[in-house]
Parts: structure tokens; sequence; C-alpha cells
């Protein structure tokens, strides 16, 4: 078992409220705790929510960028397992809801048959993607380029910071939420997704088949650099391919910040209102 004590108390009480669960995966670079407007949100719409952690995160952003080696080695089928772990134990399947490399965790998740409805935001390619814009290699060469990676957690500089997620927003609000959210990450689930095409056994395969994926929305920033809109549509064109329905929408003027920034609401009203047809 991976679960902590607090992960545990919250399956226990999405079990005990006979409410539709919806379980929120973060990606790299932030933490669970990013998702507080978004269970506020969900649960005032009458469904209860979960956001375990990754496997070892630190459980404040202070206490996580006083020690970033905490998040060093972390690889996509190790945090996965752990998400699957607390689906296994609700009681009814759940929504699944994740940004970034949480956005791919959620469509793995959903090829293995566990999630009722899945929404992918700007999520990390998974094998058989193929594009690669330059912008997403520069966002990612913090990571790419780290010596020794697989020791060693990643923290963005401001500046990489500002490239990579919030290009899209005021050098003020750039600025804050910098100082709010961001914490060190593991480098390896990088490495992972950018040599995916070229390892039969990569860990970012995604069963895209599975005729019990359930509905699929993958929703992409505009404007995002680290998961440009291409390497999402690229991922819808794969998946539409499914008996599912599977939807697309892209936000214009968003960044890789869309999910935690001030515009947060309408990422979350387009996930809420895909969600409400199929489970309301």
């Amino acid at each position: 078992m991976t679960l902590t004590e607090t992960e545990l108390s919250e399956v226990a009480r999405a079990n005990a409220s006979g409410l539709t669960p919806v379980v929120f995966i973060h990606g790299l670079w932030l933490l669970s705790s990013s998702w507080q407007p978004w269970r506020e949100l969900f649960e005032g719409e009458g469904y209860t929510t979960l956001a375990p952690s990754w496997p070892d995160d630190p459980a404040t952003v202070e206490e996580a960028k006083a020690n970033p080696d905490a998040f060093a080695g972390k690889m996509v089928k190790q945090v996965t397992d752990h998400y699957a772990e607390a689906i296994g134990r609700l009681t009814q399947s759940p929504v699944v809801i994740g940004h970034s490399f949480g956005g791919l965790i959620a469509q793995k998740l959903a090829g293995d048959g566990l999630n009722a409805v899945t929404v992918g935001i700007d999520p990390a390619q998974f094998q058989g993607v193929t594009a690669l814009p330059v912008s997403a290699l520069k966002s990612g060469a913090p990571a790419l380029l780290k010596f020794n990676h697989t020791k060693h957690g990643v923290t963005l500089t401001y500046e990489q910071f500002a490239y990579g997620w919030s290009n899209a927003l005021p050098e003020d609000e750039g600025k804050a939420l910098y100082e709010k959210f961001h914490v060190p990450a593991s480098g390896v689930p990088i490495f992972q997704a950018a040599t995916a095409n070229f390892n039969p056994f990569a860990e970012t395969k995604v069963d895209t088949e599975n005729h019990e994926r359930g509905p699929l929305l993958l929703i992409a920033g505009g404007e995002d650099h680290t998961v440009p809109p291409s390497v999402v549509e690229n991922e819808y064109k794969i998946q539409k391919k499914n008996p599912n329905d599977t939807e697309l929408a892209i936000i214009p003027g968003r960044g890789h910040s869309l999910v935690i920034d001030s515009g947060w609401r309408e990422v979350a009203d387009t996930a809420l209102e895909f969600v409400q047809r199929y489970l309301p």
C-alpha cells in the first residue's frame, strides 16, 4: 500500500458520501493542494472530491522548496499505480481530471477501464504522439539538461516558469503564481515522454482502444508553451478512434498555468459541463 493516512481518509469520506467521486491528478511542479478551488467548485455542484499526492510529496509548498530531492526519481508507472490504488478503493467509478502529466496519467487510468469520465488538461504526450514543438523542448530543457536527474529534484527559475507556464499572463500574476504554487519536480517523466516512441516498453503508453475507456475530454491552452495545442490535437486524433465519446476544447489565450491562474474558472466550467453531461 502506498496511500497515506490522509489519502485513505479522503477515500473513506468519498465512499461514505454516496456521491460521484471526482479524482484530481496534478502534474509536475505543483502539489495536490493546487486543486483546492476546483474541489470546492465540484463539491458545490454535488460531487465528492479527492486529490491524492504523488508518492512521497511533501505536504506543503514550503516543505517542498526546503527539500527538493524528495521529488527525485518519480516515474510515470509508479505515480499511475498510486492513483490506481486510490481509485480501486472507491465504491464508485470516478470522474478523473488531470493536468499536464496528470492528464497523461488520467488517460492511462481511462485506458485501464478505471474511470467513468476523464478530462485531460494540457496533457503530456503519450507514446505514439509525434508532435514535438520547439517550445515544448525549451520548456522541458531544465529537466532534460539536468545532470544526475534521477537523484535530484528540478526547480524552475522564475524565467523558466514565465516561459513554460505564465507566458500568457501579466508579469505580476506570473510572479505571484510562482511564489504560491511552484515546487521542485522529478525530471524523469519528461525523459520518459521524450523517448517513448523509441521504447516499446515505455511507461507513457496509453491503451486508447479499450472500449471501456468512457467519455474523454481533452483541453488545450491556446498559448501553452509546455504542452502546445498541436500536441493535444495529436492526442485527440488518436483517442477519437475509440468508440466512446471524445472531445477537444482549445481555450484561446491560455498558457500552462490555466488550472491555477485567475482564469481557472473558465477551464473548470468547461470540464464541469462535460462531466455533468454524463454524470449529472
